[in-house]
């Protein structure tokens, strides 16, 4: 069931934070066999710190790529290989969510830039569904450091090295410091996490924050 909270007037981000946690609603039921305890929680050391975004990129590290959809999602360190679709609002105003009934598939925010543009890109998954594991269960072990790999309609690979992982409460989403651009392409991998129930799903969001690195 959706929060009934109204949109009109507000801006793009204003909608994310407040709808990214519609995949919360979305992923109750399942067996307690195979949560066996939920997916993988972010280390409290993972978080990106106080500072709501890391230094300035060094020199070397490339700049900005021109708008191309993302075509996949590649997690090396935890063997996340998706295909990514495109994820807007639907007739209500809400951001869609990929089906369920495909688990292995990653959606991208049209709302938002895309990855490897200046600015914050933003990819959203379920962690898991009625039927068990979905594409970003995995994603809370992540480490810094760890890469995030957007293959690109235009050919290029834009990657990106991971500078903090946190679970963030649904009821207190810090949208402004998890989505403000620090003016170099950037990406957020968000998927539901932290303490879950039956009659209420999860409680937070898992936030992945990375910084474009290397481009192929």
């Amino acid at each position: 069931m959706r929060d009934s909270i109204g949109l009109p007037g507000r801006g793009a981000w204003g909608v994310v934070a407040v709808v990214l946690l519609v995949g919360i609603h979305l992923v109750r039921g399942g067996t307690e066999e195979w949560r066996a305890g939920g997916p993988p929680q972010p280390l409290a050391a993972a978080a990106p710190g106080l500072a709501a975004l890391p230094a300035p990129a060094p020199a070397g590290v490339p700049g900005p790529l021109p708008p191309s959809r993302p075509e996949r999602v590649r997690v090396p360190a935890v063997r996340i290989d998706a295909r990514v679709t495109t994820v807007g609002l639907d007739a209500q105003g809400w951001i869609d969510t990929p089906p369920a009934s495909e688990t292995n598939l990653a959606g991208w925010f049209t709302g938002a830039v895309t990855p490897g543009e200046k600015g914050t890109a933003v990819v959203v998954g379920h962690v898991d569904t009625p039927d068990g594991r979905a594409v970003f269960y995995d994603l809370g072990a992540l480490t810094k450091g760890d890469r995030v790999e957007i293959a690109r309609k235009d050919g290029r690979t834009a990657v990106f090295s991971v500078y903090g992982i946190e679970v963030v409460p649904k009821d207190a989403f810090p949208a402004e410091r998890i989505y403000k651009s620090a003016g170099v392409p950037e990406l957020r991998v968000l998927t539901c996490g932290g303490g879950f129930s039956r009659q209420k799903g999860y409680e937070g969001n898992v936030v992945v924050s990375a910084r474009l690195v290397e481009v192929r």
